[in-house]
C-alpha cells in the first residue's frame, strides 16, 4: 500500500506540480487513497443498498433527520461566517508542532479570512495574504470534510426507501465533490478557491435547514421555498464561472489549469441541475394545469403524483410498501 501511495504521489507530483506544504500532516489529506476507498464504498451503498432494502421496511429516521440536517446547517454557518475574536487558547496552541491541532482552531471561517486578507474578487493568488491564507485553509478543510459527512444524504434516501431521489445528478454531485477537493486542499486550499465554498456554505445553510424542517411533518405545510432553492443553486454556479472567468482574463499567480478545470466543472452542474428543474418544477406545474383542467372537463377528481425526478433512479425495481406516517 506504501509503494502504491509512493507511486500516485508521484503521479500527482508530475501532473500537478508539488503539493502545498501547508496541510502536510493533516487529516485525510497526506495521500488519497482514504478518500477514494470512502468514494468506492460510497458507490457500493449506493448500488447494493437499495438491493438489500428492497423486501424491508422502510426506516422513518426522523430524529436523527432533523439532529443531522440541523448540524450541518450550523456547520455550514460556521464555515460561511464567524466573529472576529481570537480564541484565548490559540497562541499555545499554535506553538505546538501537531498540524492536526493546529487545523482544529477556532475562529477561522470564509468570510473572515476574505476580509481580513483583502482577498481580491477578479483573481487570488494561494500565498499573498500571510495569516488569512491559512484561515481560509482551515475552513476549507472542513468544508472539504463535510463532503464525506454529506454521504449520509444518500444513506437516509436509502434507508427510508427514498430511490427516486438517488439521481445521476445526485450521486455524480457526491461522489465527485470530495474527490476534488481533496486535490483542491493539496494544491490549491486558498485563494481563488475561497468563492465557490463561500457560496456553496450559505446554499447549504437554507438547504438543510430546509430538508430538517421537512423532517418534522407538521412543518412540511409551511415549506414553501424549496424551489428557490434550487433557483439559488443555478445562481451559484453562474456566478463561481464568472469570478473563475475574471481569473482567467486578469490572471493572477494562481494556477490557470485549476480555473479552467473548475470553470468545466460548473457547466456540469449547471446542465444537470438545469435539466432537473425543469423536470421537477416546469413539467410538474404543466402536469397539474392539465390534471386541473381534465377535472373540469369531466367532473372526477384526479389523482395527482406531484414528483418528478431529473433522471431515472437508479434503483427502480422497488416493490410498492406500505405508507409511512411521517
Amino acid at each position: 500500500m506504501e509503494h502504491f501511495d509512493a507511486s500516485l504521489s508521484t503521479y500527482f507530483k508530475a501532473l500537478l506540480g508539488p503539493r502545498d506544504t501547508r496541510v502536510k500532516g493533516w487529516f485525510l489529506l497526506d495521500n488519497y487513497i482514504p478518500t477514494f476507498i470512502c468514494s468506492v464504498i460510497y458507490l457500493l451503498i449506493v448500488w447494493l443498498g437499495p438491493k438489500y432494502m428492497r423486501n424491508k421496511q422502510p426506516f422513518s429516521c426522523r430524529g436523527i433527520l432533523v439532529v443531522y440536517n440541523l448540524g450541518l446547517t450550523l456547520l455550514s454557518l460556521y464555515m460561511f461566517c464567524e466573529s472576529e475574536r481570537e480564541h484565548p487558547y490559540q497562541s499555545a496552541c499554535a506553538a505546538r508542532t501537531d498540524p492536526w491541532i493546529q487545523q482544529q482552531l477556532p475562529g477561522n471561517r470564509l468570510v473572515t479570512g476574505v476580509w481580513e486578507g483583502k482577498y481580491n474578487f477578479f483573481c487570488q493568488g494561494t500565498r499573498t495574504a500571510g495569516e488569512s491564507d491559512m484561515k481560509i485553509i482551515r475552513v476549507l478543510w472542513w468544508y472539504y470534510f463535510s463532503k464525506l459527512i454529506e454521504f449520509m444524504d444518500t444513506f437516509f434516501f436509502i434507508l427510508r426507501k427514498n430511490n427516486h431521489q438517488i439521481t445521476v445528478l445526485h450521486v455524480y454531485h457526491h461522489a465527485s465533490m470530495l474527490n476534488i477537493w481533496w486535490f483542491v486542499m493539496n494544491w490549491v486550499p486558498c485563494g481563488h478557491s475561497y468563492f465557490g465554498a463561500t457560496l456553496n456554505s450559505f446554499i447549504h445553510v437554507l438547504m438543510y435547514s430546509y430538508y430538517g424542517l421537512s423532517s418534522v411533518p407538521s412543518m412540511r405545510p409551511y415549506l414553501w421555498w424549496k424551489k428557490y432553492i434550487t433557483q439559488g443553486q443555478l445562481l451559484q454556479f453562474v456566478l463561481t464561472i464568472i469570478q473563475t472567468s475574471c481569473g482567467v482574463i486578469w490572471p493572477c499567480t494562481f494556477p490557470l489549469g485549476w480555473l479552467y478545470f473548475q470553470i468545466g466543472y460548473m457547466i456540469s452542474l449547471i446542465a444537470l441541475f438545469t435539466n432537473f428543474y425543469i423536470q421537477t418544477y416546469n413539467k410538474k406545474g404543466a402536469s397539474r394545469r392539465k390534471d386541473h383542467l381534465k377535472d373540469h372537463q369531466n367532473g372526477s377528481v384526479a389523482a395527482v403524483n406531484g414528483h418528478t425526478n431529473s433522471f431515472s433512479p437508479l434503483e427502480n425495481n422497488v416493490k410498492p410498501r406500505k405508507l409511512r406516517k411521517d
